[in-house]
Order: C-alpha cells, then sequence, then structure tokens
C-alpha cells in the first residue's frame, strides 16, 4: 500500500465593504502539484469568504481520508474550528464544511496575513481580483440571513 503524501491549503477572503463584493481564493500543493482557484459574488461578507475559501479547497480534493493542512488567516475560521466557537452566523456554509470535513485528516494553523506568506499573499491576490469581476451571482447564502433579518417583528421599523 502507497501512503499518499500530506496536501497544503493555503486559504484567503475578501470583500470591498462588509458586505459588498467578495471573492475567494485557494492554493493547493501536494508534493510537485500545485492548483489554484477562486471565486466571488456580488454582495457577501468577508468572513463568508474566509469559510468559503476553506470549503472549496477541501472540495477540490478527491483522495478520502486524505491529510489535510490548512493554513488561513482567518481567526474566525481557525478559532471556530480548533477552539469550537459557537457559530452564531452562515449555517449554510458551515453544513457544508462538517460534511467535507467528515472525509478528510484536518489540520488547522492560523498564520497572519499580509506578513508576506507568498501562498497567502497569493490567495490573497486571487480573492480580490475575483472580487473585482464584472458580472459576479449573488450569494443566495448571505442573502437568505438577509431576508431572515426582515420579516415582521425582527429589529424593523413598522411602516
Amino acid at each position: 500500500m502507497t501512503t499518499r503524501p500530506p496536501i497544503f491549503l493555503f486559504t484567503d477572503g475578501a470583500s470591498s465593504g462588509n458586505p459588498g463584493p467578495g471573492g475567494w481564493g485557494a492554493v493547493l500543493r501536494c508534493g510537485e502539484v500545485r492548483k489554484e482557484l477562486s471565486g466571488g459574488f456580488a454582495c457577501t461578507t468577508n468572513n463568508r469568504m474566509e469559510l468559503l475559501a476553506v470549503i472549496k479547497g477541501l472540495e477540490a480534493i478527491r483522495w478520502e481520508g486524505a491529510q489535510v493542512h490548512v493554513y488561513s488567516d482567518s481567526t474566525y475560521v481557525v478559532g471556530t474550528v480548533t477552539q469550537h466557537w459557537k457559530r452564531k452566523k452562515n449555517h449554510d456554509l458551515w453544513a457544508r464544511f462538517d460534511a467535507l470535513a467528515a472525509r478528510f485528516e484536518l489540520h488547522f494553523t492560523w498564520i497572519k496575513g499580509h506578513a508576506g506568506h507568498p501562498e497567502n499573499e497569493r490567495c490573497d491576490r486571487l480573492a480580490v481580483e475575483a472580487a473585482a469581476l464584472p458580472g459576479l451571482p449573488e450569494d443566495t447564502g448571505w442573502l437568505a440571513t438577509q431576508a431572515d433579518n426582515t420579516l415582521p417583528g425582527l429589529d424593523r421599523d413598522p411602516k
């Protein structure tokens, strides 16, 4: 039986405004193989993009049981996973993450953002570029949370 090498997943998210146009970037490395991924939405939040970068990176991995080392500059993502912070928002994305996490042996490491780490800097560029693309789709998960906040009786002025 051949032992598979570990996979390294570097991620970052960005938004111009919070909420605003947002993007995510991910770099996967396994041995000499490298893959870059990115995407964005017309209106979303930074935390959603940080978490979506991890999700999209994990979705690209086909090896069940792979050892994956995730590097993120998001205290929101890393803290929620490693310190079991309460998940107050983004339930749709956390459900996707949980389903993926069960397939892998995950190890999370927080890295300081904008500190010259080459893979983190690349992910940041991918995320910022994706957020600036014309014709971005709507983040339906984020829109659903906004619809929940505008239901009658929930912090809304009656007209």
